[in-house]
């Protein structure tokens, strides 16, 4: 009987090792990123490249912010149309996660921009979270950047009122929240002026022509007022930020911890 056991054995063994080579040739589905924002999380002005950068395959991480955009603007313009495409096309990836932020230009006096508070901005930040749901993605809602200007050495925070309508959305929707406000604001408070202004897209001007900027007309939409300022960001501002998106992100959604490089490798 000892050999025919032996065999059977054997036979399980082999199995179970064919088994496996077959699982291991079926190639494993890639988990995707898309952004939506403003300029704060755009190329070239915000934290959103860097983000994608820090993403393993950084080929599944798609920057859609625009600057200058806010919950309503990025719509009407048919930049939502571009997402729920990628969404439509899925099937390729394990899951898709879509991270929305706005609040900067849904404020008032963005002429074409701006969004009523309690009418229209929680609406659209709704309707985002289902719409993506209803596609098979998963929405990340992200409450809007601090800026950086500070008064009497504290930062003035006038998202508040925006931040706290993302914050009820994502509950009242049931998505993962990155409280980036909250992280950066004080993160932002604890540094100071000096070192905040760092993080700007270039070195602080002189008190004179600070002033002459800040007395300059409303900024064009998606376009800074000068190459300085507290709410747009170079590139170490975009290295501190997108750390600590990637950081709220491991602890919202654990399961995508594994889809950012080593520390080392960023």
């Amino acid at each position: 009987m000892k050999p025919i056991i032996s065999l059977i054995a054997a036979t399980a063994l082999s199995m179970a090792a064919h088994a496996a080579q077959a699982a291991d040739a079926v190639p494993v589905k890639p988990v995707r990123f898309i952004l939506v924002g403003d300029s704060t999380m755009a190329n070239s002005s915000g934290y959103g490249d860097a983000f994608c950068a820090r993403v393993n395959r950084a080929n599944t991480c798609i920057n859609l912010a625009k600057g200058g955009r806010s919950s309503g603007s990025f719509r009407a313009e048919g930049r939502w149309d571009e997402v729920e495409g990628l969404l439509r096309g899925a099937a390729a990836y394990r899951a898709t996660y879509v991270l929305i932020q706005f609040g900067h230009n849904d404020q008032p006096g963005k002429p074409g921009r701006s969004t009523d508070l309690k009418t229209e901005f929680p609406v659209n930040m709704a309707r985002y979270a289902q719409e993506v749901k209803a596609l098979g993605g998963v929405p990340v809602l992200i409450t809007p950047l601090t800026r950086r200007t500070f008064k009497d050495k504290v930062v003035e925070n006038t998202l508040l009122p925006w931040v706290d309508v993302i914050r009820a959305t994502a509950a009242a929707q049931k998505t993962p929240l990155l409280d980036l406000n909250a992280e950066s604001y004080a993160a932002v408070q604890a540094m100071g002026e000096d070192e905040a202004d760092t993080l700007a897209m270039a070195p602080r001007p002189d008190k004179a022509t600070e002033a002459a900027i800040a007395a300059g007309k409303v900024e064009v939409a998606g376009a800074a007022k000068s190459a300085f300022d507290r709410t747009h960001l170079g590139a170490k501002g975009a290295a501190f930020f997108s750390r600590m998106v990637m950081e709220e992100m491991k602890r919202a959604i654990p399961e995508v911890a594994g889809q950012f490089k080593p520390e080392s490798e960023q």
